[in-house]
């Protein structure tokens, strides 16, 4: 076990029906691949306490909370001051997931701005990082994050990135990080893979989103955090660099985002 390459998925929904019943072995299986932490994410605010009471009984899990912008319109609009309040639990490390999503919800476009306006703020009050969805509206999304950012500076993951390289850009000088999922394993994703290539190696952080976008050899089934370990492998290759190597890296990017698990770690 001590000599497989440690490496954390960043992105995870370990509430999610999928995993009902099965936490205690589906997180047994990370470890043992070497995936020794996982940030669950609540995506809608209403779910926030039994998220929270699957990383309060799981030491490798934290958990961030925030408004889906699938579910904008269906959910309470979320306050800065309620997202405030919830960042003080020791295990809640991100605000979000909030963002962009024109794809399947562009009728909702204009709660979605409002909703992203205020996780932004809640992260640049709390000093957490962002976790942003992007689908479908690269333009706005690119707009919104930088003039944010001018008013206020903050830290942001682009959580599964699979948009364009303009967008890549935008975000990267902004500081902010690019989250590799399984997608960016998929054969016919190398115009994504060239995205990455471009980004600096010390940007990159790696995901499942599980129970969605397993990758090979494990695409088209559920996909679970142990997976992580297949795309981080896949993410080495894209950068020319020994697993070992860039597992390592990854981890010092995800410390250096998620200054809060780092330091809960520490103190562990």
């Amino acid at each position: 076990m001590s000599d497989i390459p440690q490496i954390t998925d960043s992105h995870c929904h370990l509430d999610f029906p999928d995993f009902e019943g099965q936490l205690d072995q589906i997180i047994a299986n990370a470890v043992e691949a070497g995936v020794t932490r996982m940030v669950t994410i609540c995506t809608r605010l209403r779910n926030e306490p039994s998220v929270r009471a699957i990383a309060e009984a799981h030491a490798p899990v934290f958990y961030a909370a925030g408004t889906h912008p699938m579910s904008a319109a269906d959910e309470p609009m979320a306050t800065v001051d309620h997202l405030v309040a919830l960042s003080r639990h020791p295990k809640f490390v991100g605000i979000g997931e909030s963002g962009l999503d024109y794809h399947y919800t562009a009728e909702s476009a204009d709660l979605q701005k409002q909703s992203l306006r205020i996780h932004i703020e809640a992260a640049q009050r709390t000093g957490l990082p962002l976790i942003i969805h992007a689908r479908a509206a690269d333009e706005d999304m690119a707009r919104i994050l930088t003039e944010e950012y001018r008013n206020a500076p903050y830290t942001c993951v682009m959580h599964c990135f699979s948009s364009s390289a303009e967008l890549a850009k935008a975000a990267l000088d902004l500081g902010f990080y690019l989250s590799m999922s399984g997608i960016a394993a998929f054969p016919k994703s190398q115009e994504l893979r060239d995205i990455f290539a471009m980004a600096p190696v010390d940007r990159v952080l790696v995901e499942t989103d599980a129970p969605y976008l397993a990758p090979p050899p494990y695409r088209g089934k559920r996909n679970e955090p142990a997976y992580t370990a297949h795309t981080a492998r896949k993410g080495a290759e894209v950068f020319g660099m020994d697993y070992a190597d860039f597992a390592a890296q990854t981890q010092l990017n995800f410390d250096r985002l998620f200054t809060k698990a780092a330091a809960y770690k520490a103190a562990a």
